[in-house]
Parts: structure tokens; C-alpha cells; sequence
């Protein structure tokens, strides 16, 4: 079986350079898309507390083991810390409940959902809304939580700890004043959001970017992204006897960019894995850089909104 490239971590951990995402992805239907993208060849499980459907990824992965199909150390699994968690004497309980979900001992890799911390009410209550129906933020410094996930990688619960979401300066906060370097930036990351300029000052600091949304949540019925549908895309396509997916994400791996498509549909599980027996030239890739707009898919307005001190995309990068 033919398994993604990795790339070294600047801790010396190996990530496959392509992962799959499994935002929505509940119940038996995401339990059967873990289990087929092992079954093809994905190694890299990208999730969520907030997704909510840890337990049904964790089953999997054991099933997955308890077949012989994988052994733990072959998978590299990613999950976050959600917002509500950002109060430092949270984050080391709720790291252990996750793991509890998991039914496994260690986390690959732990990311900070956001650099924004939502008030706590409960575990459960994942959006905090006031009377008005507007969210609950908290003040906590996303430096104090970052530094409570470092004592994660020194207690052997995660391998690895990144940030999610976060724009340069921030990111820079973070490498001026942390001990263990964050192994990746996790951003929306298509070619209408190329991020060159965030991949670039991502590699400079030893640090990968993971593109999230990287195929812009295809709508068939408007044909949009342009990306998908263009006729340009349609030309290159052919030529590899391949798909318009197939080639956004081979061009976001030779930006760099580590992407994370989400798939519930085992036929596009497949097909979004299958992009490393060819190579895109210099003009193809040019073509898709012509698709960057910087518009987001995911701009987090309800946080845009509320004028929080560390709402992250206000600045270029």
C-alpha cells in the first residue's frame, strides 16, 4: 500500500504530508470514514473536541489496531483544545477526558483550537451564549494556555503541541516565548487563500502549515469555488487523468501546505489520497495561484464581531 510522504517536525516526529479531516463527520458515518481512509492509506486523523465525534475516531483507530492493519505508532493523530478550555487549570483535565474518548494513551499532536478563549459554563457548553444570544469570550492570554499544553508533552499525553488559527503575530508570541515549539499552524488554506506569505514565515520558524477547507466546500449547484469548476483547472485535470480536487490538493502540497481534506464519502476519500503519482509543472501551479482572493470561508464572525484583543485575522497574515 502506497501511504502519503511525511515531513520532519521540528521535534523530530514524522506527519504525513496529507491528512483527513473529520469536522461533521458523526456517528457510524465518521467511525466508517476513519476506517476506510486507514484501509487506503491515511495515517494522518485530523479531529477535534468540538467536532464531537472523538469516541467514534478513537474506535476506529483501535478496530483498525486490534485487525493488524496499523500499529498505534502509525498513525498520527491530531486533536484540540477547544476554547472554553483556555483557562490554564483546564487544560491538562479536558487533555485527559479526550484521551478518555480515544480510548488511547497519547495524543500525536494537540492544537489550540484558537487564539481566542471562550468563557466556561460546562464541558458541554461549547458556544456560551448570553440572554441576547451573543457569545460569552473570556480575556485569558493565549500564552498562559500555551504554556499549560507544554506540561501535556512533559506528563507523555501528547507527542507533539501547535496553535490553530493563528496569524503571524501571534504565532511569533508564541516562539518568543515558549519551550516547546508549536509543530504547525492550522489555517484555512485553498487556492482562493493560498497563505504563501503565512507558509513562509511558517518555514522560516521550523513550523509546518496544515491547510483546513483546502477544497473551499464545493457547491455544486453554483459551481463555486471557481477553483473546482474552471475550465483551466478541467485542461490540467485531464492531463493526469485526474480530478479538480485531485489537483488543488497536489498543488497545496507543493506550496508546502499540509492539507486536511474532510470527506465522509469513501469514493472521495480515496480520490483525495491519490495525488502522489504525479507532479504539477511551474505553469500549472502559476495557474492555480491565479485563484487567490484572500476571501475566507471560515472568518470566524461571530468572534470578528466582538472586537476580542486576539481575534486573528485582522492583519494581512
Amino acid at each position: 500500500m502506497k501511504l502519503a510522504p511525511t515531513v520532519k517536525l521540528n521535534n523530530g516526529y514524522e506527519m504525513p504530508v496529507l491528512g483527513l479531516g473529520t469536522y461533521n463527520s458523526k456517528d457510524n458515518e465518521g467511525e466508517a470514514a476513519v476506517k476506510h481512509a486507514i484501509d487506503v492509506g491515511y495515517r494522518h486523523i485530523d479531529t477535534a473536541y468540538f467536532y464531537q465525534n472523538e469516541a467514534e475516531v478513537g474506535k476506529a483507530i483501535r478496530d483498525k489496531i486490534a485487525e493488524g492493519v496499523v500499529k498505534r505508532e502509525d498513525i498520527f493523530l491530531v486533536t484540540k483544545l477547544w476554547n472554553v478550555f483556555h483557562d490554564p487549570e483546564r487544560v491538562e483535565a479536558i487533555c485527559r477526558k479526550q484521551l478518555s474518548n480515544f480510548g488511547l494513551d497519547y495524543i500525536d499532536l494537540y492544537l489550540m483550537h484558537m487564539p481566542v478563549g471562550y468563557k466556561y459554563v460546562d464541558e458541554n457548553t461549547l458556544m456560551p451564549k448570553n440572554e441576547e444570544d451573543v457569545l460569552q469570550l473570556s480575556d485569558v492570554d493565549y500564552l498562559d494556555t500555551y504554556k499549560a499544553m507544554e506540561k501535556l508533552v512533559k506528563l507523555g499525553l501528547v507527542r507533539s503541541i501547535g496553535v490553530s488559527n493563528f496569524n503571524s503575530e501571534q504565532l511569533g508570541r508564541v516562539l518568543a516565548n515558549c519551550e516547546i515549539k508549536p509543530v504547525t499552524n492550522q489555517v484555512e488554506c485553498s487556492p482562493a487563500l493560498n497563505q504563501k506569505a503565512l507558509t513562509a514565515f511558517c518555514k522560516k520558524n521550523d513550523v509546518t502549515l496544515t491547510g483546513y477547507t483546502p477544497l473551499g466546500k464545493p457547491k455544486p449547484d453554483i459551481q463555486k469555488p471557481d477553483f473546482i469548476y474552471s475550465p483551466d483547472v478541467a485542461v490540467i485535470a485531464k492531463k493526469y487523468g485526474k480530478t479538480a480536487p485531485q489537483i488543488v490538493l497536489r498543488y497545496l502540497v507543493g506550496l508546502g501546505v499540509i492539507p486536511i481534506p474532510k470527506s465522509s464519502n469513501t469514493n472521495r476519500i480515496s480520490e483525495n489520497f491519490d495525488i502522489f503519482d504525479f507532479e504539477l509543472t511551474a505553469e500549472e501551479m502559476s495557474v492555480l495561484d491565479g485563484f487567490h482572493t484572500g476571501e475566507r470561508v471560515v472568518p470566524l464572525n461571530l468572534i470578528k464581531g466582538l472586537n476580542h484583543k486576539y481575534y486573528p485575522f485582522a492583519i494581512e497574515f
